[in-house]
């Protein structure tokens, strides 16, 4: 009898979430996926007529706009919380004696939720009362800061708050990658006489591939399916200027009522993400198994 509780107590025990799991999750998705073959409106439909919804969308100026802002978004918020981590990261690697103020400073915006984030940065961005009221108060009365109601650079306000917040996450996989590296490597090459940032370039960043890869895929998978930040910060305005594939996904389902274009918007969402997570996975499962 104890045998048989030994090898079955901990099926039966994972046996509810892994059904919650398969109906919830993967139940939805294979839900979501029929859908979107569908001609679903206001409310489902179920009988199957092919690709419409997806053309569709590829014909909406709409989802034209929330693709390219994604790239733009995308590319902009993983590169400079990269390279701003990474920064932050060496600057606390040489053991400053205020490391754990600092370390605390940086990773406390992470702490909070992408509605304050938002929240904070529409207030500070605000022409009315945040950083170009101030400084026209120091008395530069012609100086413009219009990026949060200005249709063309609305975007870009959605990376500074993006950043603000994922950077020192960032900083803290690469302290914890820069404090793993071996530290005779690094006393032999400074016997040898190498600067500090050459011994940075050649030996140290180069060993912290796999970091810099996980962090790629993390903040990848944040720009993706980004929301309640641009939710909070835009509202997708002005007009639709800052709408992300999230943001499309929510108005086609809730606001416009054609739940068809939010299926195939959200089909598409997670090929994107298959196609970042899917390489890194295949990646990851070789190198162990080599």
């Amino acid at each position: 009898m104890s045998e048989w509780l030994e090898r079955h107590v901990p099926k039966m025990v994972l046996a509810p979430s892994f059904a919650a799991i398969l109906l919830f999750v993967y139940g939805f998705i294979a839900w979501t996926g029929w859908i979107s073959l569908t001609k679903s409106r206001l409310l489902p439909k179920y009988d199957i007529v092919g690709t419409i919804q997806y053309e569709r969308l590829m014909a909406s100026p709409r989802w034209d706009t929330a693709m390219n802002n994604l790239f733009i978004f995308g590319a902009l918020f993983i590169i400079i919380a990269m390279v701003l981590g990474l920064a932050l990261a060496i600057l606390l690697d040489q053991k400053i004696r205020t490391e754990g103020l600092l370390r605390t400073i940086y990773l406390y915006p992470m702490a909070l939720s992408m509605i304050v984030t938002g929240t904070a940065w529409k207030w500070i961005l605000n022409p009315g009362l945040g950083i170009e009221s101030v400084v026209r108060g120091w008395g530069f009365e012609s100086f413009t800061f219009d990026w949060l109601v200005n249709p063309d650079f609305a975007i870009y306000t959605v990376v500074i708050a993006g950043v603000w917040q994922a950077s020192g996450f960032v900083m803290a996989l690469f302290l914890a990658g820069l404090r793993s590296v071996d530290e005779e490597i690094i006393k032999a090459a400074q016997v040898d006489g190498i600067p500090t940032m050459r011994i940075y370039s050649a030996i140290i960043i180069p060993s912290m591939a796999p970091i810099f890869l996980s962090a790629f895929i993390v903040l990848a998978h944040l720009a993706i399916k980004s929301f309640d930040l641009v939710i909070a910060l835009t509202g997708g305005g002005p007009g639709y200027a800052t709408d992300l594939p999230a943001t499309y996904m929510y108005a086609m389902a809730f606001s416009r009522g054609d739940i068809g274009q939010a299926a195939s918007s959200a089909m598409v969402m997670m090929l994107v993400v298959f196609a970042i997570v899917v390489p890194y996975l295949y990646s990851e499962l070789r190198a162990k198994n080599d």
